[in-house]
C-alpha cells in the first residue's frame, strides 16, 4: 500500500509506501469498524425509528384531537419494530412501516 502526499507550501507530491506501523493500525481500525457493524446498525435502527415516532409525538398530548387507530397501530409498529429483527437482519435492508395519511 501507498499512500500520496503533498507539500501544503510547495505543492510537490510525493509518495510512499506504508510503513509496517501504519499497515497494522490499518488493519487494526479496518477490523474494528467491521466488529462493530452489528452495534452501529441497531443504533441507526433506533435513532431511525426515534425521529419517526417524535414526528408524531404531539398527536398523543393530552390537548391534542384524538388520535387515529391508523396513527396507533403506526407507532405501535414502530416500537415493536427492534423486537422483530436480530443481529443478522438488522444488518439487511429494513421495511419500515407506512405512515398514515
Amino acid at each position: 500500500m501507498t499512500i500520496r502526499q503533498i507539500n501544503v507550501i510547495t505543492g510537490k507530491e510525493t509518495t510512499r509506501d506504508f510503513t509496517d506501523a501504519e499497515k497494522k493500525h490499518i488493519a487494526a481500525r479496518k477490523k474494528d469498524f467491521e466488529d462493530t457493524a452489528v452495534e452501529r446498525a441497531w443504533a441507526s435502527l433506533r435513532e431511525e425509528r426515534d425521529a419517526k415516532l417524535t414526528k408524531s409525538d404531539w398527536m398523543t398530548l393530552p390537548d391534542s384531537p384524538d388520535i387515529s387507530d391508523e396513527w396507533k397501530a403506526y407507532r405501535k409498529k414502530l416500537r415493536d419494530l427492534p423486537g422483530t429483527l436480530n443481529d443478522t437482519t438488522v444488518l439487511e435492508t429494513i421495511t419500515w412501516p407506512d405512515e398514515p395519511e
